[in-house]
């Protein structure tokens, strides 16, 4: 199965986005105040790349977890 590839994207209203590439749905949404966007800059962009990589990683980490609970459940089969 392959993965999915995902874009970053700049909406309109300045907020950070995640879609599948070549759909054009926002799966994701990163806003910072205006505080926040004025101390990092353009730096908004990657810090917000690293908090949707990071929560895709704990998805995959989850999925890997019950995938190998599953694997060691014992079976159900009587025969």
């Amino acid at each position: 199965m392959s993965t999915p590839a995902f874009e970053l994207i700049i909406l309109e209203n300045g907020d950070i986005g995640l879609q599948r590439a070549g759909v054009d749905e926002t799966l994701v949404q990163v806003k910072f105040s205006s505080k926040v966007k004025d101390y990092l800059g353009e730096h908004h962009i990657e810090v917000a790349k690293q908090m949707i990589d990071s929560g895709i990683q704990a998805v995959i980490e989850w999925e890997q977890a019950a995938a190998q609970a599953e694997e060691q459940e014992p079976s159900k089969t009587v025969h």
